[in-house]
């Protein structure tokens, strides 16, 4: 048996495994339009196993479906169309001005705390039958 497999020059050793580095796969990127496409060719599938050959035919898991629908009822296009990933560095000046405001938005709420605060208490003054500072006239000296 074995002579007869050489005479017909098929080795018996098993080839050796191809050496080659198989690429990584890329993450898949998919638009909100094409998002939106699919979920709403999804909600017409009305018959059974029609949507498992819509996911078939697109590549796509039943959880992308699950998760599209989520963001749609939350979201709309603002979250379907979400990149993932690392945020872009900032630049020093874009640094600067995010940091200036963050500080302008925590000073305007103090700024309407503070405001809420005096109105609150000129009222319990008034209430209570207390006298409240006077305050400055807008107009010249009176003599």
């Amino acid at each position: 048996m074995i002579a007869s497999s050489a005479a017909s020059g098929v080795s018996a050793v098993p080839a050796a495994p191809d050496p080659e580095v198989r690429a990584v796969a890329k993450r898949r990127h998919f638009t909100a339009a094409y998002k939106l496409s699919v979920l709403e060719e999804a909600d017409r599938c009305l018959d059974p196993g029609m949507i498992g050959a819509l996911l078939r035919r697109e590549g796509l898991y039943s959880s992308h479906l699950t998760t599209w629908r989520h963001e749609r009822e939350h979201g709309a296009l603002a979250a379907l169309s979400r990149r993932r990933g690392r945020k872009p560095k900032l630049s020093a000046e874009q640094k600067r001005v995010q940091a200036l405001e963050g500080e302008v938005s925590r000073l305007t709420r103090e700024l309407e705390q503070a405001r809420t605060i005096i109105e609150v208490q000129k009222k319990l003054c008034t209430l209570l039958g207390l006298p409240t500072a006077a305050a400055p006239e807008s107009g010249g000296s009176e003599s």
